[in-house]
């Protein structure tokens, strides 16, 4: 059976590292899509404004689909790169980890910030409540309000979630159901006579 879960971080966490007078401040974040990533990025730029760097890297979708590592002006690979790859270690999406570097006057080399970044990340993961989720669609339900109990029998599934409903002599449902789920529910709801489901 396909696998309809994935796994992302409950609420923000923090973790630091220090080597060779730098400091690096790691902050992780639950995010959705790439506006709270903006967000997100905005307040930790403001708060921590005089640091030298602020890199990150992100993970989105429940595939995985859309990700990004950010080495924001240290040496290519030794810092979005490193972020990135404990995301992945941790087999996390919709989760976004900024490390802030606060330079300590002696360079660390290509090894040593590649280690700095990916400890400090390591850290602020670490640190996170991991949530397992189920990935779910949403689809939109109308039918004849003489239909409603056949309707109520299907929708009383503790797989389907009603976001939304309208009844009227004509009614419009909007209702969320796991993925795994999608198919065997969609079709006993349009079994009922009259009943249009759409995913939206």
């Amino acid at each position: 059976m396909f696998e309809d879960t994935y796994k992302t971080i409950a609420k923000p966490s923090e973790g630091s590292y220090s080597e060779k007078r730098s400091k690096f401040l790691a902050y992780a974040f639950p995010v959705q899509n790439e506006q709270e990533v903006k967000q997100r990025l905005a307040e930790i730029q403001k708060k921590h404004w005089d640091a030298r760097h602020h890199c990150y890297a992100y993970i989105l979708g429940p595939h995985k689909d859309a990700y990004r590592q950010n080495d924001n002006g240290e040496p290519s690979g030794t810092a979005g790169r490193p972020i990135y790859g404990q995301l992945l270690s941790k087999d996390l999406t919709n989760t976004l980890v900024i490390v802030v570097r606060y330079f300590g006057g002696i360079k660390l080399g290509v090894s040593g910030l590649q280690n700095a970044y990916k400890v400090a990340a390591k850290e602020a993961l670490d640190a996170a409540v991991i949530e397992e989720r189920t990935i779910q669609e949403q689809y939109q339900v109308v039918f004849e309000y003489v239909k409603m109990n056949d309707i109520m029998q299907i929708l009383k599934d503790p797989e389907i979630q009603v976001l939304d409903r309208q009844s009227d002599m004509r009614c419009t449902y909007t209702i969320s159901v796991r993925q795994r789920d999608a198919d065997r529910i969609t079709e006993a709801l349009r079994k009922v006579a009259m009943t249009e489901v759409t995913a939206l």
